[in-house]
């Protein structure tokens, strides 16, 4: 299956998202997954994802889209959330510590922990992508 969301940059449209994302994925997988657990991990990687992109990438550009992909392939997950800011390079990025109690900074590290894999990929065609995959588990495991 695959399915994309095209939404404003906008934070009052990240309810749409989850439910989008969610959504989606129920109707394709039904009751298979233990969406109590899923669904926490997911929303959570999604809504840093999307909002990053309104708060950052998009700073105060309302107007530009966000596009989002989803595409599942048995129970293997890629997102895909493309933005049209200027990037940011990843490898200037420093993970926090603990001790440091600073109040912003932890989105990459987030998705890192729920995703099996993130990548991030700096102007294509004009966008950024930041990839997102993992694979839901089965309810008996």
């Amino acid at each position: 299956m695959k399915t994309e969301l095209h939404v404003p940059s906008d934070l009052k449209f990240l309810t749409i998202v989850e439910s989008w994302l969610l959504g989606s994925l129920e109707v394709a997988l039904e009751d298979s997954v233990d969406w109590q657990r899923q669904s926490s991990r997911l929303r959570l990687a999604l809504v840093e994802a999307y909002s990053n992109v309104v708060r950052h990438a998009h700073r105060d550009q309302p107007n530009l889209p966000i596009l989002i992909r989803l595409e599942l392939k048995e129970r293997d997950i890629a997102l895909e959330i493309w933005d049209h800011g200027k990037g940011y390079d990843i490898t200037n990025y420093n993970q926090p510590s603990p001790e440091a109690k600073q109040e912003s900074g932890y989105g990459w590290l987030i998705m890192q922990k729920l995703m099996d894999r993130v990548e991030y990929r700096l102007q294509i065609n004009g966008r950024n992508c930041l990839k997102m995959e993992t694979s839901l588990p089965k309810t008996d495991e």
